[in-house]
């Protein structure tokens, strides 16, 4: 065989490899198309004879983004808040958006928050990401309730209703003791009185059994009358 035709050989060769992987990642895509994040195991589950090499190949060549160890997502996938929810959901599981980002989804905070903070059964964990940063605080397991399921494109996310939101929020800030406390929270009183069903309020604080807890809510409660 000539060298002219060893080289070609070997193109032929690389061209037919290449197109084999290309291959294997629109099938991936085609099977994993229904995930916004996605974990080996997810994979495994779906195809138990995935190489986990392929992830590293499809991330050199930016097929695919890893958010934390063990979670992935497609490169091109649309970011909005909604995803971003979900894939907090995801990345630390058991828990739900609360606190802070859930203040603000539903009206409560006027300010923009830097990333997306949650509630976790789990021990408190943080994580800076190339999508932004997911802040987790721990609750205890009686008080993993009061949070709804937003529809995003065939999945959904977990966040807080207005109400635990608040709650969650008390919870975590036990230095929130006075009216002028409350005056510099940012958290709009007007808000509070259109979003917030204070019979629901009252029934989720009863959950907690914290005298302290309730205490802080009848201040607030002053404040946003008094307002």
């Amino acid at each position: 065989m000539t060298k002219p035709q060893l080289c070609d050989t070997f193109l032929i060769d690389v061209i037919n490899s290449t197109l084999e992987k290309y291959m294997q990642y629109i099938q991936f895509r085609k099977i994993m198309g229904g995930f916004k994040v996605f974990s080996l195991a997810d994979i495994r589950q779906a195809d138990p004879l995935f190489h986990r090499r392929r992830l590293n190949e499809w991330q050199d060549k930016g097929y695919l983004k890893k958010i934390i160890k063990g979670y992935y997502i497609f490169s091109d996938l649309p970011i909005d808040e909604k995803v971003l929810f979900e894939i907090a959901n995801r990345i630390y599981a058991p828990s739900y958006v609360s606190f802070e980002m859930a203040l603000a989804y539903h009206g409560m905070i006027p300010e923009s928050i830097y990333g997306v903070t949650s509630a976790s059964t789990r021990k408190t964990m943080h994580f800076k990401t190339s999508l932004g940063e997911f802040s987790y605080r721990t609750i205890q397991p009686k008080l993993y309730f009061g949070f709804d399921y937003l529809s995003v494109s065939g999945n959904y996310c977990k966040i807080a209703f207005p109400e635990k939101a608040l709650l969650d929020y008390f919870y975590l800030h036990d230095e929130l003791n006075s009216l002028d406390d409350f005056a510099h929270t940012r958290i709009s009183g007007e808000a509070f009185l259109k979003k917030v069903d204070r019979k629901n309020l009252e029934g989720y604080a009863a959950v907690y059994g914290q005298k302290s807890l309730n205490k802080r809510l009848k201040t607030f409660l002053e404040y946003v009358d008094h307002a």
